[in-house]
């Protein structure tokens, strides 16, 4: 697993919540790039243009709020967002992130602009904007974490370490 990633920042605001990372409308959407190829189109309906792969999602306060959908993380990581950053996420969009594999991390204090050039490090708790020169802490991430985010996410990770099965086991 990758302890540093570097990438084009798209800064979005405060309270942006499930629905508008991927409107209810598509979660019943089977194909994830089908999902993804609609990732914020009612916040920001030209990102899916201006994102490259890798790029890191900001946010503000209480990302992630609303619904518990998983599709939400997924659908950012299957666009091709590699890290996303808030001051503080909503803990079920937080949780579900990190269970499908898309690494986040709150940064109270950092300033970024769309367009500027993270580099972010999971492990010391670190971004780094090259664009303003300027270097703010993060939450780093806990060893189980990166387990979890190395394997791909907490199933791959629970079958990994042998505390999953697919058998179904039945009370006598």
């Amino acid at each position: 697993m990758q302890n540093t990633y570097t990438g084009k920042a798209h800064v979005y605001g405060d309270h942006v919540d499930t629905d508008r990372i991927i409107p209810g409308k598509y979660t019943k959407a089977l194909d994830l790039e089908s999902l993804a190829a609609h990732v914020l189109e009612d916040l920001d309906p030209e990102f899916r243009q201006r994102l490259s792969a890798g790029d890191i999602l900001v946010g503000g306060d209480n990302f992630g709020c609303g619904s518990s959908r998983e599709q939400a993380p997924i659908a950012l990581k299957v666009a091709g967002v590699s890290v996303v950053v808030a001051r503080y996420f909503a803990r079920i969009f937080y949780r579900n992130a990190i269970n499908i594999g898309l690494p986040v991390v709150e940064a109270p204090d950092l300033l970024a602009t769309s367009g500027d050039t993270l580099v972010i490090n999971l492990a010391d708790g670190t971004i780094i904007n090259k664009t303003r020169g300027e270097t703010f802490a993060c939450s780093p991430t806990p060893p189980v974490m990166f387990g979890i985010l190395a394997a791909g996410g907490l199933v791959p990770y629970m079958r990994q370490n042998g505390g999953y099965s697919n058998e179904v086991t039945h009370a006598s």
